[in-house]
């Protein structure tokens, strides 16, 4: 249900635009996150998104460099990535939840049953 793309091999301090297409007509309606898992490590949170883009939040580890944003009408959400470091080469998933959940975006893994499978991202210092 959640295709995601990409990702690839980056030079420190380059840009990278992930996209992740969403096959449901339900879209519109839900809220949608990036999560990443680097080698070894668990996966954590990036970046949510309301389903009517009123509200973002960020990791802090990725404030200020990277940007969600979604496009309704093509049923797909973006992850800009400026700036890239080494640290955040790891294998990039969106993430969300049917039926969708109240109150503010979350953060964390439990609160997301629906996952794409994943586009690689590797930043090279």
């Amino acid at each position: 249900q959640l295709q995601a793309s990409g990702g690839g091999l980056v030079q420190a301090g380059g840009s990278l635009r992930l996209s992740c297409a969403a096959s449901e007509h339900t879209f519109v309606n839900i809220d949608m996150a990036w999560f990443r898992q680097g080698t070894g490590k668990e996966r954590e949170f990036v970046a949510a998104i309301r389903y009517n883009s009123l509200s973002t939040i960020y990791a802090d580890s990725v404030k200020g460099r990277f940007t969600i944003s979604r496009v309704n009408a093509k049923r797909t959400v973006y992850l800009q990535m400026n700036s890239l470091k080494a640290e955040d080469t790891a294998v990039y998933y969106c993430a969300t939840r049917l039926p969708r959940l109240v109150g503010a975006l979350k953060t964390e893994t439990t609160d997301y049953n629906i996952w794409g499978q994943g586009t690689e991202v590797t930043v090279s210092s």
